[in-house]
């Protein structure tokens, strides 16, 4: 469910903040004296796959907009993207995408593929950047033996997310977020060890997620990462790759208002 923080008096300008962070379909009222909002939205990550090989999946796109105006009263609809799932044999399902109203603003969900790492989400609609890649898988050597890709992290505020490791054996860190995003996932063995990217924050832009040997990346903005898990980092990390889990995270969508707040880090904290 989502979770509705308070929303406070200052002056004569109501202030405050609504968060959805369980994929689904939602509908938000603009509360009495707010004309305009501001708005982020992740989409979900793609889980890993295989087949011979292990391949990570695609990190989730977010995207910002502000300054959107509202008619106190009326109703807007939100969705959150789901993360999909790790699955052996088949075709990864795509990460659902986020987004508030029509049009307004939409971070895409992460591609799933078969025999191929998955692709990070795109923005749709709004302000800000594409979202992080799916981690690479590695060719198999020899064939019948499966070496695994991390997933991509979430994307950033100002940047993508860092791509997952693949391509070499034993231990190895993915790539580095920078603009806020999440980290790709590391690997921590030749087979079957491929980790989740980390997730982005939705409370602004913050530090860049970092990389590391053999593990989850990092998240981005105060999202989640780290630890020895194929799981994507919330929120819209990918998944990593190994025997039989590595799903993608879901996505969020986050709705702030009051005097001078803007994404990516203007007042955009729980006030």
């Amino acid at each position: 469910m989502f979770a509705a923080i308070n929303t406070l008096l200052s002056g004569f300008t109501p202030v405050g903040q609504q968060a959805y962070t369980s994929p689904g379909t939602y509908s938000w009222t603009a509360p009495a004296g707010v004309t305009s909002v501001s708005v982020v939205c992740v989409g979900g990550g793609s889980g890993g796959n295989r087949s011979n090989s292990f391949w990570g999946g695609g990190g989730g796109a977010l995207a910002y907009a502000n300054n959107i105006i509202v008619v106190p009263g009326n109703s807007y609809t939100v969705v959150v993207g789901s993360g999909s799932v790790f699955v052996n044999g088949s075709t990864t399902g795509d990460g659902g995408s986020s987004s508030f109203g029509t049009g307004i603003v939409e971070a895409g969900g992460a591609d799933g593929r078969f025999q191929a790492p998955g692709l990070g989400g795109s923005v749709i609609y709004g302000t800000g950047y594409v979202g992080g890649n799916g981690g690479n898988g590695d060719a198999s050597y020899p064939a019948d033996i499966g070496y695994a890709g991390g997933g991509g992290g979430a994307g950033g505020y100002s940047a993508q997310g860092g791509q997952g490791a693949g391509d070499s054996y034993g231990v190895a860190a993915g790539g580095s977020g920078s603009g806020g995003s999440g980290a790709g996932g590391g690997r921590n063995g030749t087979s079957g060890g491929g980790m989740g990217g980390g997730g982005v924050g939705i409370l602004g832009e913050g530090a860049s997620g970092e990389a590391y040997s053999g593990e989850r990346g990092g998240g981005g903005s105060g999202g989640d990462g780290l630890g020895f898990t194929t799981a994507g980092g919330a929120y819209g990390g990918g998944g990593g790759s190994s025997s039989s889990t590595g799903d993608g995270a879901g996505g969020a969508v986050r709705i702030i208002w009051g005097l001078g707040r803007a994404f990516p880090s203007t007042r955009t904290g729980d006030l």
